[in-house]
């Protein structure tokens, strides 16, 4: 990947943390009406479930749990998974030119094995685009495809509220049993374990890696981007 090919930063006029929806819909605005070819950014919401386009909510989230314990569920437009995100994490966008979807995950794989090694982590992807440090997971990632247009996401998983993570998105006693939390542990992997580097350290250390420049979007888009997350919060 040379300089030249680096995505463009893309930020917020201002810093408050807003739903997981408008993420969502700030990716898809990059990536149907902001002219760069490839664009980055960086997000991080309170306790939230997302699940993917073919999943059944029922099946896949434990939504008494997380009517209780406060976590909001949304539904993405990308297929995958279902996934548990907090403030302890951090969730990456990738928006790039073309429709190759082999071909972006492999970019965007490569980008983030690339800022691994800046922290003197050996990493490696896996055939489903996972990237593991060792035998465990650290981050998992999923694909939308707009025509021309290609969208990665992901979530790092730099520290995690644990409880939450395999309570949530586990629906079952039975999933339960077979699924402690023993067992999770021993799939992922925090990076927090890893490096000595602060959450904040590590974005930043993501940000100098990967990104040329900074276009950042004026209250008009965001407020076009506010209006596209209704369609998100119907899903």
């Amino acid at each position: 990947m040379n300089h030249a090919n680096f995505p463009e930063y893309i930020s917020l006029p201002t810093q408050e943390v807003r739903r997981l929806s408008f993420y969502l819909a700030m990716e898809e605005y990059v990536a149907r009406h902001l002219d760069v070819p490839d664009a980055f950014f960086m997000w991080q919401v309170e306790p939230s479930v997302i699940f993917g386009r073919n999943q059944v909510l029922e099946n896949e989230v434990n939504v008494a749990y997380c009517r209780e314990h406060d976590i909001k569920i949304y539904r993405r437009k990308s297929g995958g998974g279902c996934v548990y995100a907090d403030m302890d994490n951090v969730m990456l966008s990738y928006v790039s030119d073309g429709e190759q979807v082999g071909f972006t995950f492999h970019v965007f794989v490569q980008m983030i094995l690339r800022v691994l090694k800046e922290m003197g982590i050996e990493a490696s992807g896996t055939s489903h685009n996972d990237i593991m440090i060792g035998d465990r997971k650290v981050c998992g990632t999923a694909f939308y495809l707009l025509p021309g247009r290609s969208i990665v996401h992901s979530t790092l998983l730099y520290d995690t509220n644990m409880e939450h993570m395999l309570n949530a998105i586990t629906p079952s006693t039975e999933k339960l049993q077979k699924r402690g939390i023993q067992s999770v542990r021993q799939r992922i992997t925090l990076l927090k374990d890893h490096t000595s580097l602060s959450l904040e350290e590590v974005k930043t250390l993501i940000r100098e890696t990967l990104c040329k420049g900074e276009r950042m979007l004026t209250p008009a888009e965001v407020a076009e981007i506010e209006e596209l997350e209704q369609d998100y919060l119907l899903l």
